[in-house]
C-alpha cells in the first residue's frame, strides 16, 4: 500500500527573538553579519510555560481545522523531539489524551533531531506499507531555546522553537518514495546536552570555550559548529547522489530540493558541491530560524502554498545533523 502526505500544518510560538535584540546583547555584531552568513531576520521563542508537546498539540488543531480532518480517523501518533516535556512517559501518549484521539491506536515519541522528519516520513510509510495503521498523526516539535546558554551567541542566532503537524496517508498530494539513511555515532559529541539524563544526571557546572571559539557548557547545548559544518559537506553530497540513483530519476527530472534548513552559509555551500540549480532549491528561513527537525516541513508546507508544485513534479528531501544522522527521500506530487 502506498503511503502519501496528506496534508501540513505548523505553529510558531509568539514570542520572536529579533537580530536587532540579539545585537543590543551583542553589540560587537551587526544585524547585517548575523542575516548574510546565516539568512535568518528573526526566530520564535516559546514561552516559559509552553512545552514541546503543548506546541505540537497546536500545530495538530490547526491540522485539523485543515480541509475539517476528523480526528477520529487517525490511527497512529508519531512524535519526534528531543525536548520532550517528561523523561517518561513519552509525550505522544500525553498528546493522545489532550488531542482527545481515539485510545485503540499506537502512539510512539522517538528522539532525533535535524534528520527526525526524514526518519517519521520512513516509519510512517512501513507502517502504512504494512498495513498497521491509514492516517498518522506525524509531529515534530522542539524547544532547544531552553538549553541555550544566554551568552552563546552563536547558536541564539541559529536555532528557533516551532512545532508540525503532517497527516500521512493511504491518499494524498504527495507520494512518499524512496529512502537513503545514515549513521555516524563516532561524532555523538559534536552536538550535545550532557547532563540531564543517566550518563550525568546532575549539572556539572563546566563552562569554557572550544578550540573554535565555541561556548562549551555542559549543562548547555553545545554545537562544535566546524566539526557539523566539515560532516554535512562529506556526507550529503554522497547521500543525494546514491538516493537518485536508487530511484533511477535523471537530474532534469527533480523540479525541487528542499534541505534541512539549517543555516544560509552551509545551505549554500551544499548546493554547489551538489551543483544544483538554485532555482531548484528551496529555502526559506529567515523569518523562523533552524528549527531542526521542523524545517523540513515548514519549508515544504510554504512551498506547496507558493503554488509551486505541479503534478508529477518530484522532490527530494534531505536532514542531516545531531546523532550524527542523516536521511533523504523523494516524493512524487499526484
Amino acid at each position: 500500500m502506498k503511503a502519501y502526505i496528506n496534508e501540513i500544518s505548523y505553529y510558531l510560538p509568539d514570542k520572536v527573538l529579533t537580530n536587532e535584540d540579539l545585537i543590543k546583547k551583542f553589540p560587537e555584531w551587526t544585524t547585517e553579519k548575523v542575516n548574510s552568513k546565516l539568512g535568518i531576520k528573526q526566530r520564535h521563542i516559546a514561552s516559559e510555560n509552553e512545552t514541546s508537546g503543548d506546541m505540537a498539540i497546536k500545530a495538530a488543531e490547526k491540522l485539523f481545522e485543515l480541509k475539517s480532518i476528523d480526528k477520529d480517523s487517525v490511527d497512529f501518533i508519531l512524535f519526534c523531539t528531543q525536548s520532550p516535556d517528561y523523561f517518561l512517559p513519552t509525550t505522544a501518549c500525553i498528546i493522545q489524551s489532550k488531542l482527545g484521539l481515539r485510545k485503540n491506536i499506537g502512539a510512539l515519541h522517538f528522539n532525533l533531531g535535524c534528520s527526525g522528519y526524514i526518519y517519521g516520513l520512513s516509519i510512517a510509510k512501513g507502517l502504512i506499507s504494512a498495513g498497521i495503521a491509514k492516517n498518522i498523526l506525524f509531529l515534530t516539535s522542539e524547544t532547544y531555546s531552553r538549553y541555550i546558554h544566554v551568552e552563546d551567541k552563536v547558536n541564539l542566532s541559529i536555532f528557533g522553537d516551532a512545532a508540525t503537524a503532517t497527516l500521512i496517508s493511504t491518499d494524498g498530494f504527495a507520494e512518499i518514495g524512496d529512502f537513503e539513511l545514515g549513521t555516524d555515532g563516532n561524532g555523538w559529541d559534536n552536538l550535545i546536552v550532557k547532563t540531564g539524563c543517566a550518563k550525568f544526571p546532575k549539572n556539572l557546572n563546566s563552562f569554557d570555550i572550544d578550540e573554535s571559539g565555541n561556548l562549551r557548557s555542559s549543562d548547555h547545548l553545545y554545537m562544535n559548529g566546524s566539526n557539523v559544518f566539515n560532516f554535512t559537506l562529506a556526507t550529503i553530497p554522497d547521500l543525494i547522489k546514491s538516493l537518485i540513483i536508487k530511484t533511477k530519476l535523471q537530474n532534469n527530472q527533480i523540479n525541487f530540493f528542499v534541505f534541512h534548513q539549517a543555516n544560509k552559509f552551509m545551505l549554500d555551500t551544499l548546493r554547489k558541491l551538489c551543483r544544483i540549480p538554485e532555482e531548484k532549491f528551496y529555502v526559506d528561513m529567515e523569518d523562523v530560524g533552524n528549527t531542526v527537525s521542523s524545517t523540513i516541513p515548514i519549508a515544504l508546507k510554504r512551498l506547496k502554498q507558493k503554488n509551486n508544485l505541479n503534478k508529477g513534479n518530484n522532490i527530494i528531501l534531505a536532514g542531516f545533523g545531531v546523532g550524527l544522522s542523516w536521511g533523504a527521500c523523494v516524493m512524487k506530487i499526484k
